[in-house]
């Protein structure tokens, strides 16, 4: 089998946040014009992240890179024009407006797009990936435990332990507290 022939990655570019929704038409219209020897997989690069808002803990899919999808598949005319006919996408994505066709993803990066994704899986088995939403100098009010009402600077975001060190005036003077990541709120 030539080079040519073998299944690769390709990126395809669609509306941002119509991602699943392209990859399920495609997948359907695959099954109906019977492509499977052709496009052997569609993959949305997704991690799974818990976040913590108001005080509570949800979890939702993240993409990686919103508005792309990857492809592995044969790249031909056929193919190309099944997913340029898809409703919200934009077609291929290509390295110049000249190029007819587009290149494939190299290895190392299909390997490092593959790696983040298997991580997530395994983050996610050990109970989570958190995206706290505070950075470091954020300002916040502390809403609950023995600091309740003061506001103060997060010295330091600790995403193992979902805590917060955050600097407090007390006494005139700035102390550093612990609070977890559920005890406050943007300052307003």
């Amino acid at each position: 089998m030539s080079k040519d022939n073998q299944h690769q990655w390709y990126v395809v570019r669609c509306f941002s946040s119509h991602e699943k929704k392209v990859k399920e038409y495609l997948e359907r219209e695959i099954e109906m014009q019977g492509l499977q020897d052709k496009i052997v997989e569609i993959l949305i690069p997704t991690e799974t992240v818990v976040e913590i808002r108001s005080g509570k803990k949800r979890t939702r899919e993240k993409n990686f890179f919103p508005g792309y999808i990857l492809m592995k598949t044969i790249y031909d005319e056929e193919v190309n024009n099944l997913v340029q006919g898809a409703p919200s996408t934009i077609g291929f994505l290509k390295s110049g407006k000249n190029d007819l066709r587009p290149n494939p993803l190299r290895k190392r990066e299909v390997d490092r797009i593959l790696g983040r994704v298997q991580d997530s899986q395994e983050m996610m088995e050990k109970g989570g990936v958190v995206d706290i939403p505070y950075d470091e100098g954020d300002i916040v009010k502390v809403i609950d435990g023995p600091f309740k009402d003061f506001d103060g600077t997060i010295q330091e975001v600790n995403e193992d332990k979902l805590k917060l060190r955050v600097l407090v005036s007390i006494f005139g003077r700035k102390t550093p507290v612990e609070v977890d990541v559920n005890q406050v709120e943007p300052a307003t």
